[in-house]
């Protein structure tokens, strides 16, 4: 195999490559095994004609394009080699010359993986952001925390939004019951709009063992295309109410609910996790920042094939989630009234800004000369080995050697965005001093409102 390379600019390029008559009928015979069965010679069994019986047959050319599927990766994918080529779309083929004589021509234009023109990326000025957790905040995650380990006690009294009821009801239009209209022993909490608009509110006022008619209308863009805007009567037959018993804080509830023997170590170490918490997302933006204002000052000319493929991805990754809730792509564009294309539309822009992102980082990578060692790569796979409660040893026999490929790469950029952080200007958030101080213990919000009460007094 031989080839040649051109430039053609606007990072494509063109190879011409030339197969040998030798290595062509290698693949001739290649595709004459394989093909064969196809053909029907007179005189010869189905699949047991020589090859030289079919071209007869059929015409030498009969095997040309099994031929050329057979001789072209290792062709092409020398080329690329040869000429240390980073191919990112697929080649556009122009066969010149075939057959068993003349061997094998042909061209493949490519596009090229772009150079890219790196701006400034160090002491780039980003905003610092600090992670800040207040008293107010260790509360209302208490409060979330009480609301998860709620208890529902059963009251005689009307029903009030709020509280949970078990109910029969049975559903009807015009007199006529529909389908999904009637159940019993339904459990339905007042209030959660998980019902046809006006249905909670009805049975609110309601008490244990009461039975009620009440009219609700369907809404006009109501999933079940024949119930819409029709007026529904239902029968309810009430059976049990229920309301909210919220715990108290106390040493008990954070026994209960933790590894913790008192409420204020409980306390404690709510904080730590959300302070934690805080931390990463004020990292998170402020490396986002930096990466944002990084790409903006990078200069690339990217591809068409590669936003393409960014989009592919874009939309088999939507596909996949869309599946994993039942539902297909295609239902899902005609229920939001778009086309394949609108979406490849939508998804465009962003596509473009990914890809360039994806550029710019591996030139800096590159740059920088940044690697990843065999133990850096082992620590992060041991990470992710917890994350799927197994040990190291138990993971690595379940990724393959494409999975540790991208683990190098992703120990790389986490490198990479360290050493941004290290050699950006850190300057104050300016707005930060402009906003009322929230105090960060109990000690601090019980000063703050004795000072404030003071205040009221004078």
């Amino acid at each position: 195999m031989t080839s040649k390379l051109e430039q053609l600019g606007n990072n494509k390029a063109k190879l011409e490559i030339e197969v040998r008559p030798e290595d062509f009928n290698k693949g001739m015979q290649t595709a004459y095994i394989k093909i064969r069965k196809r053909y029907n010679v007179p005189g010869f069994r189905r699949g047991k004609a020589p090859k030289v019986m079919i071209e007869n047959h059929y015409g030498e050319g009969v095997f040309y394009e099994e031929a050329f599927e057979a001789v072209f990766p290792k062709a092409f994918d020398g080329a690329v080699e040869e000429h240390n080529l980073e191919v990112v779309s697929k080649p556009d083929i122009d066969i010149l010359k075939i057959g068993k004589n003349e061997g094998l021509l042909f061209t493949a234009e490519v596009f090229l993986k772009p150079e890219v023109s790196l701006g400034k990326y160090k002491g780039v000025v980003i905003t610092k952001k600090e992670a800040k957790v207040t008293a107010k905040e260790v509360n209302a995650e208490l409060e979330k925390i009480k609301e998860q380990n709620v208890r529902w006690v059963e009251v005689n009294r009307p029903a009030v939004m709020g509280d949970t009821v078990v109910m029969d009801y049975s559903g009807s239009v015009d007199g006529v019951k529909f389908d999904g209209g009637t159940a019993e022993g339904q459990t339905l909490e007042l209030g959660s709009s998980r019902f046809i608009p006006g249905f909670e509110e009805q049975v609110a006022g309601m008490k244990a063992g009461e039975q009620k008619d009440i009219t609700v209308k369907f809404p006009k863009e109501y999933t079940a295309g024949e119930l819409a805007d029709k007026v529904a009567v239902f029968a309810i037959n009430l059976i049990s109410v229920k309301e909210k018993e919220l715990p108290e804080l106390s040493d008990e509830f954070a026994q209960d609910v933790s590894d913790f023997d008192t409420l204020a170590d409980y306390k404690k170490d709510i904080k730590k996790n959300l302070v934690k918490a805080a931390d990463e997302k004020a990292k998170s933006e402020m490396e986002d920042e930096l990466i944002g204002k990084i790409v903006d000052g990078c200069g690339v000319e990217i591809p068409e094939p590669m936003i393409e493929s960014q989009i592919n991805y874009q939309i088999q990754q939507m596909s996949y989630q869309l599946m994993y809730q039942g539902m297909k792509l295609e239902d899902y564009l005609k229920y939001i009234g778009k086309t394949m294309d609108d979406l490849r539309a939508d998804y465009a822009e962003g596509s473009k800004k990914q890809v360039k992102m994806r550029l710019c980082i591996e030139a800096m990578v590159k740059a920088e000369n940044i690697n990843a060692t065999d133990k850096e790569v082992d620590g992060y796979i041991a990470k992710m080995a917890e994350g799927a409660n197994k040990t190291p040893e138990e993971y690595k026999k379940l990724i393959s050697d494409e999975d540790i490929e991208y683990y190098k790469e992703r120990v790389r950029v986490d490198k990479l965005f360290d050493f941004l952080m290290k050699n950006a200007a850190m300057v104050e958030d300016a707005s930060a001093g402009k906003a009322d101080k929230e105090p960060e213990t109990e000690e601090e919000d019980g000063k703050k409102k004795k000072t404030a009460k003071k205040e009221a007094n004078k």
